[in-house]
Parts: C-alpha cells; sequence; structure tokens
C-alpha cells in the first residue's frame, strides 16, 4: 500500500452468491458485488488452471537472477463473467523447497505446497520474492515451502497497464506546498482529470475490470494451477485487502493466511476515508523520525528536539525551493525521500545523512537518494497506473473536489506531513471513466475459514493500526500478533525474532497464540554512514 489506502463505500451488497468451486470441491456461500456468470467463470478457470498447471522454466525475461528461481504463467479471464473472451497471462515465480533443516543439514524437511506471496500496492511486482529463502529470517520457511510469487493482472509482465507515456512519469523538480493556493490546487485538479482520460485512453474498455475482486479471484486460479487444493499466502499491506476477500469469498479454499499490515477493509473506508486516516498516522510517524534523528543531534547536527528537526527540514525544503538540487530535488522529491522514511525505519539513517550534509553544503547524497531514477519510470509508472484503477474501481470516491478539499484542509491543519500530496495521488478516482464497484462485506463466521494470523506495527502509517482491530473482528478465529511501539510497515520475516516466532509456528506448524499476543519493538536503526564517523571523532560535549 503506497501513501494512499483509500475511499468510502455506501454499504455493502446484500447479495449472497455462491463462490467458485474448483473440480472436487463444494461451494462456500458469501456476500459479493458479481453475478452468477462471473462465479461460473471463477469454477470454470480454476478447472482449466488445475488441468494445465504451469510449465515452470528458465526466467529468460527476468535479468539477474540466481539459479533455481523458475518461471512461468497462468491464464485468467480479463472478464470473469466471460470466461471464454479475453485471457490474460500471469507471470509467475518459484524457488522450491530445500527439504533441508538450516539448523541440522542432515535432517530432511518435509514439504508443505506452495506458499504463494502478493506484496501490495496495489502494483506492486511479487515475482522476485522467492529469492527471499535465501535470507537467514526466511531459510525454515524456504525448506519446508515451495516460495512463489507472481504479477498480478497488469503489473509488470502480467498485461501491465498503462495511463501516461513514461517518459512523462516523473515530474521534477517539484513543488509540495503542505497549504496549496487555490491556484496550484485547480492546476492540479486540472492533470487528475487528465491523467483518468489516459487510464481510459490506453486501456479502453478493460479498464474496468482491473479491481481488488478480481485480484481475489485470480488467486483462486492460481491456487489452481499450483495444484493446491487450499491455499497457504502471505499478503502484505494491500495484499491483505484481497486477501481478506479471498478469505470471504472462497473460506473452504484456505489452508492457512497471513495478513501482515493488515489494510481497514470495512467497507465505509475503502478507499477515500482509509486514506484520511494514513495522512493522519503518517504525521505521527513523521513525528517518530524527527525525535529519533534529535537523540542523533551530535550525529546529525539538525536539531536536538522533533521540532528543531523540522525547523531543520523546512529550511532545506526552501532552500530546494528556491534552487533544486542537481537541477533534480525540489520539495516534492525531498519529501517523497523522507515518506519512505515513514515506511521503514531501515531508512531513517540515510535519509538523515542526506539531510545534514545537504544543510553542511554537499548535496551529493541527498541527489542520490531522491532524484528521481530514468532507468525506473517505465516500471513507476505502471505501477502508478494499476494502483490508480485498482482503487478508483473499488469503491465509490467524492466527485466533487469541495469535498476533498473540505476533508484535507481540514487535517492539514494538524497532520501537514503527508496529506496533501496523499490527494494529488488519488484525485483521478474524483473523475474516473470506469463504472464503480461496491465494497464487499469481508466477514467470516465461526467455523468457515481456518484459523489466520494478522500481523501489525502499532504505529505503522501506512497501515494504521485500526485496519489490524477491524480484520481481527471480522474473520472469526484469527489471531492478532502486535510489535509494540513500533512503525514498519510490514514485520513478516523482519528484525524482530519474537515475530518471526509466531510466524513460523504458524506457517510450519498450524500453531497459533491466543486470540491476541504482543512483541516487544525490534531495536531501532543506529547511525550510520560519514556522519556517525564525524561524530565518534568528535570530543562528548
Amino acid at each position: 500500500m503506497r501513501a494512499a489506502v483509500l475511499h468510502s463505500a455506501t454499504g455493502a451488497l446484500l447479495l449472497t452468491l455462491l463462490s467458485a468451486v474448483p473440480a472436487g470441491g463444494t461451494p462456500d456461500a458469501v456476500p459479493g458485488v458479481a453475478g452468477v456468470a462471473g462465479v461460473a467463470g471463477v469454477a470454470l478457470a480454476a478447472e482449466r488452471a488445475a488441468a494445465k498447471g504451469i510449465d515452470f522454466g528458465a526466467c529468460s525475461d527476468v535479468p539477474d537472477l540466481p539459479a533455481g528461481m523458475e518461471c512461468g504463467t497462468v491464464r485468467v479471464p480479463l472478464d470473469y463473467a466471460r470466461p471464454n473472451g479475453e485471457q490474460l497471462a500471469l507471470a509467475v515465480s518459484r524457488v522450491r523447497a530445500t527439504h533441508r533443516d538450516p539448523h541440522n543439514s542432515k535432517r530432511r524437511v518435509p514439504g508443505q505446497g506452495s506458499l504463494v506471496f502478493n506484496p501490495g500496492g496495489p502494483g506492486a511486482s511479487g515475482l522476485y520474492f522467492p529469492l527471499v529463502g535465501m535470507v537467514p529470517e526466511w531459510k525454515r520457511l524456504g525448506a519446508a515451502y515451495d516460495l512463489v510469487g507472481y504479477d498480478p493482472r497488469g503489473v509488470g509482465r502480467s498485461a501491465p497497464l498503462s495511463c501516461e507515456d513514461p517518459k512523462t512519469f516523473f515530474k521534477g523538480p517539484a513543488p509540495a506546498p503542505a497549504h496549496p493556493s487555490e491556484a496550484y490546487k485547480r492546476e492540479r485538479v486540472a492533470r487528475a482529470k487528465a491523467y483518468a482520460r489516459g487510464c481510459a485512453r490506453r486501456t479502453g474498455g478493460a479498464l474496468r475490470h482491473y479491481h481488488s475482486l478480481n485480484n481475489a479471484r485470480d488467486l483462486d486460479v492460481l491456487r489452481a494451477a499450483l495444484g493446491e487444493d487450499r491455499l497457504t499466502f502471505l499478503g502484505a499491506s494491500y495484499g491483505t485487502y484481497f486477501g481478506a476477500l479471498y478469505a470471504t469469498l472462497f473460506p473452504s479454499h484456505v489452508r492457512r493466511m497471513v495478513f501482515d499490515a493488515a489494510v481497514n477493509p470495512d467497507p465505509a473506508r475503502i478507499w477515500y476515508r482509509n486514506n484520511l486516516g494514513q495522512s493522519a498516522a503518517f504525521e505521527s510517524r513523521w513525528e517518530d523520525f524527527r525525535e529519533w534523528v534529535a537523540r542523533h543531534e551530535r550525529v546529525y547536527g539538525l536539531g536536538g528536539t522533533a521540532r528543531a528537526v523540522l525547523r531543520s527540514y523546512e529550511r532545506a525544503r526552501a532552500r530546494l525551493a528556491a534552487e533544486p538540487a542537481g537541477g533534480q530535488v525540489g520539495p516534492a522529491q525531498l519529501q517523497g525521500m523522507f515518506l519512505q522514511a515513514g515506511y521503514y525505519d531501515d531508512y531513517w539513517p540515510s535519509r538523515a545523512e542526506a539531510l545534514s550534509t545537504y544543510l553542511k553544503g554537499d548535496p551529493k547524497r541527498l541527489i542520490a537518494l531522491a532524484a528521481p531514477a530514468p532507468e525506473a519510470a517505465a516500471e513507476a509508472e505502471n505501477a502508478n497506473a494499476v494502483y490508480t484503477a485498482v482503487e478508483c474501481n473499488d469503491g465509490p470516491w467524492p466527485t466533487d473536489f469541495r469535498v476533498w478539499d473540505r476533508d484535507n484542509t481540514r487535517l492539514a491543519r494538524v497532520a501537514p506531513f503527508e496529506t496533501w500530496d496523499n490527494v494529488w495521488a488519488n484525485l483521478p478516482c474524483a473523475y474516473w471513466p470506469a463504472p464503480r464497484q461496491q465494497p464487499p462485506d469481508v466477514r467470516t463466521g465461526p467455523g468457515e475459514l481456518p484459523a489466520t494470523l494478522i500481523l501489525a506495527a502499532e504505529r505503522d502509517a501506512a497501515a494504521p493500526y485500526d485496519g489490524a482491530l477491524e480484520l481481527h473482528r471480522r474473520l472469526t478465529g484469527s489471531v492478532l500478533v502486535t510489535e509494540r511501539d513500533a512503525g514498519t510497515h510490514g514485520i513478516a520475516g523482519g528484525p524482530n525474532p519474537c515475530v518471526n516466532g509466531h510466524l513460523e509456528a504458524y506457517l510450519l506448524q498450524g500453531r497459533l497464540p491466543a486470540r491476541r499476543a504482543a512483541c516487544a519493538p525490534h531495536a531501532e536503526p543506529r547511525p550510520a554512514g560519514r556522519a556517525e564517523r564525524a561524530a565518534a571523532a568528535r570530543p562528548a560535549r
């Protein structure tokens, strides 16, 4: 989930349908938004995929991959109401289970099938995920599971979407006013309208079929193609939302599911209201970062309080507005660089060092971290197109800019860091040319779904903690593990051994704690780089 996860629906539909059924399966009764033709389409696509499987082979079109990674494709209908119509080929990757205990090479580990991963977005590629089996924290899981990643529909190598020429995607240097003028708002409204028109022009009638409900259906077809009767899935960020849709639609097809950094699935929050909550949460996380920098004032020299660090940041913004660094980095690029620090605290040292050295007259580090990378333009444009299409299609959005203006002007008074940037990222949804979904009511009753695991950092800004609490309430039998006083976005397989212990116990043994459990926070990052070395050479004050 990038810097916006977003709006409100007027409520869930009451229609109850049968979900897709693989060959030999039994139907699940679910509330949904699709007609019977769509339900039959999923069943037919899954049956075909199960019969054909995936012809894995060398990853010839994916550069720089180690031996052992395999690639293939699975075909899904563009429109599940017309399963014999246009098909999309989804790119899939796999590293087979090693079956070797990383702590005892003589012990053979029995296989547990495929573990499918989605990193979120919408618009993020999961194709490189299987490589995590090389990381120590993932070796036990990689011993038992085939690690499977894929590009969801529209992403990367899976019939990629585009809304504008990638050559024009990076627009910089650019301003980033925390309290924009009326003229600037009019400019951004015009830009949002043009972007929405570009999505329609470049994608045509297919645009309406890129949404979370179809992502959940595609996941069931992938499950069938992998030869799995029941799915083992780890979804992060946005991946938790369509994973939760999957659990609602196909509860009897679930073996184990992990929801890491859970999005609030309440239909009344998909997606506009989630966006407002996210902007408020980023303000708190921005303060967490500034407090950390202040504790290391001797290293960075940016101020001994969070307020003083903010003054240093504002001084850099003003200087960049007058003269962009390297002709490429303006206030918007600076803000984007520090937004990344709101997601991941292991970015804190490099961002603090870049700000420190820039204010001392050396812009090289800042330019290296914040300047747009032309070689990444096509990938970034594609990710943004999918993000926009999925979230705009998923639910109703305010179509009157005055609503956006009212809500976000109020919010920006107390949360200026991310609020308006979030608006501009999502404003094309106000002028979206494709039909909107009504978000389904994510919910399972007692005994419908196997026990699932929800992981959440208490101060996560991109997926605020209330989302984990709401998902926990809605998935009966789920267990919530919280990393207290921490805010990294996505904690599975990270630096916290307590979190990883719960993850492994669940995925390897099906064992869960009581209804809720808590872990102490992982260690804060240590200052690093030239600034730390310089500080070490100075006498203590």
